[in-house]
């Protein structure tokens, strides 16, 4: 099969298209035709060796987590699919070597689930690690109903799922974004801020008691989460590990092919969609992960098929 392929750790340019052996199919997994991948910051931070302390990695790797296709075959006992299903799934695997930067994944059936209908290929591709993120970040925040949710980054992948899950139950929401991305997350049904230096002020002009809870999906906004907190408030974060020695939980998610459901539901029902800013054919690999990494803000990035 065609791959995307690093032999070493790096920026975009250690990327290369590459012939790769088709995955195996092994007992309890399902091989999935990749119809998009998605690309998250985590793809090009791993690449770039971040990651080497907590996570073995095998090279050549083949980067990416999420994936939306259909099932071309399916393991020994795997009675939850069917060559022909149209699945999605975040596929963080234990070791870092086979992603979904390719022709072909197969992936534990467990991390797999049905594509939601209402979504397009790069849509359903551009939904597990955000939504996941997102889903978990509002569980462990416990958000009810009338609260004020203050989220950092809002105009992300991560932001603009979370955002539209929170004001769903109830949440008033204020995002931190550039001013380029206001309009759009005023459409989601947040009130936007400008964020950087006095970001904690003028969010307290929209919240002078405080806010009930704070999802940081930025990094670096400790010091302003801590000032727009309320007493007893929550915060949670999946960019800055201090978090918990301020009172707060730091998240990493695991792939989950129910939480997985609890999405494609959400999406289908009309609560949750998601914007694809730019889209680029597999080989252009490196100018995404390029696009990414100058954090554009515009929506997610992902790939389709080898043109």
């Amino acid at each position: 099969m065609k791959a995307m392929t690093y032999a070493q750790y790096g920026g975009p340019e250690v990327l290369e298209q590459s012939e790769r052996p088709d995955p195996k199919v092994s007992p309890g997994s399902v091989l999935i035709r990749v119809k998009a991948a998605g690309v998250n910051p985590v793809d090009w931070k791993v690449m770039a060796g971040y990651l080497d302390q907590i996570m073995d990695v095998t090279f050549p790797v083949i980067p990416g987590w999420d994936v939306a296709g259909v099932v071309e075959a399916v393991g020994l006992d795997t009675p939850e699919f069917q060559v022909g299903d149209e699945v999605y799934s975040y596929g963080r695997r234990d070791t870092v070597q086979g992603g979904t930067f390719a022709e072909l994944v197969a992936l534990p059936a467990s991390a797999v689930a049905r594509k939601p209908q209402s979504l397009s290929w790069e849509q359903a591709a551009g939904l597990p690690l955000t939504g996941l993120t997102a889903l978990r970040s509002l569980d462990v925040l416990e958000l009810q109903s009338g609260e004020t949710l203050l989220v950092h980054n809002g105009a992300g992948g991560v932001g603009r799922a979370a955002i539209q899950l929170a004001v769903h139950s109830g949440a008033r929401v204020i995002a931190t974004a550039s001013a380029k991305n206001h309009a759009r997350l005023r459409e989601l049904g947040a009130e936007p801020v400008e964020y950087g230096d006095g970001v904690a002020d003028r969010v307290l002009a929209l919240a002078p008691r405080g806010v009930d809870a704070v999802a940081d999906f930025a990094g670096g906004v400790l010091e302003a989460t801590l000032a727009a907190l309320k007493d007893g408030g929550r915060h949670v974060s999946i960019a800055d590990g201090s978090a918990a020695a301020h009172g707060g939980r730091y998240l990493w998610v695991r792939p989950d092919a129910r939480e997985l459901d609890r999405l494609s539901g959400m999406v289908d029902a009309g609560t949750l969609t998601v914007d694809v800013g730019a889209t680029f054919p597999m080989e252009e690999a490196s100018a995404a992960f390029a696009a990414s990494m100058s954090g554009h803000g515009g929506g997610k990035i992902v790939l389709t098929p080898f043109s």
